[in-house]
Formats: C-alpha cells, sequence, structure tokens
C-alpha cells in the first residue's frame, strides 16, 4: 500500500500516507469517524479533502446504505480517475453493524431497454460469517 498514492500520481504527504495506513488496517469498510478517532492530530479540512483526493483518484470507494453515515474502503488495482470497477456486494451485517465488500464469481448482468447502465450497486444485509455461528 505504500506505493499506492506514488502509483496513482499522488503526493507522498505524511498526513495522506497516515489516512491511508488507516483503511489498510482494515478488511472492512469503515466509516469516517473510525479514521477521526485514530488520527493524532489533524484539520478537519485537509482530512475532507485527502478523503476526495483519494475517492477521485480511485484509491478508495464510497458506500453508502440508506440512512447511514458513509463507509469507505480500499478499492481495487484497477480503479482510477475515470471510473471505480467493482466487481463485488456491499454485505452489512445486522449483527456487529459492519460493512464488508464481498468478492463474487459472477457479478449479475441487468438490461433496461433504453437505458444505458454505466455502473451497478448491489448492497445485502444479513449475519456476516462470524455473527452467523
Amino acid at each position: 500500500m505504500t506505493n499506492l498514492l506514488k502509483n496513482k500520481k499522488i503526493s507522498e504527504t505524511p498526513f495522506r500516507k497516515e489516512v491511508l495506513a488507516i483503511f489498510g488496517r482494515y478488511n472492512n469498510a469503515i466509516p469516517l469517524s473510525i479514521v477521526e478517532k485514530e488520527l493524532k492530530e489533524y484539520n478537519r479540512i485537509t482530512l475532507y479533502r485527502t478523503i476526495k483526493i483519494f475517492l477521485e483518484k480511485g484509491i478508495i470507494h464510497e458506500i453508502t446504505i440508506s440512512g447511514e453515515e458513509s463507509n469507505y474502503a480500499v478499492c481495487q488495482e484497477e480503479c482510477n480517475t475515470d471510473a471505480h470497477h467493482h466487481q463485488h456486494i456491499h454485505f452489512k451485517c445486522k449483527k456487529c453493524e459492519i460493512i464488508y465488500c464481498v468478492e463474487i464469481n459472477k457479478f449479475p448482468s441487468i438490461a433496461l431497454p433504453n437505458y444505458k447502465i454505466e455502473q451497478l450497486e448491489i448492497q445485502a444485509t444479513g449475519l456476516c460469517q462470524s455473527c452467523n455461528v
């Protein structure tokens, strides 16, 4: 992950490295409040600008579930400035409330007459592997 900023042609500031390291510590999507708690010192505007740049450059993607705080997760390598290319389902566990990006073998294809679908996002809720024991 250390070369991710360089590969995406983003200046490697200590603050950006620290924010990226926080995302790297999680295998699931996290809300901005967790990033804020883990930062030692930060300026809120700098944090929001960093998140915006990470979103625009395809480093992280945003997961919005109706009525909930936005969550963010690290993107796959093929995401870039032009588009995010995800073939996974956003799954929220009803028990632990963690949001996961779950990879699937075949992403469903949907065709709508007279519409051009450019991105498809699927959200699911239930019990995660840990809570479903």
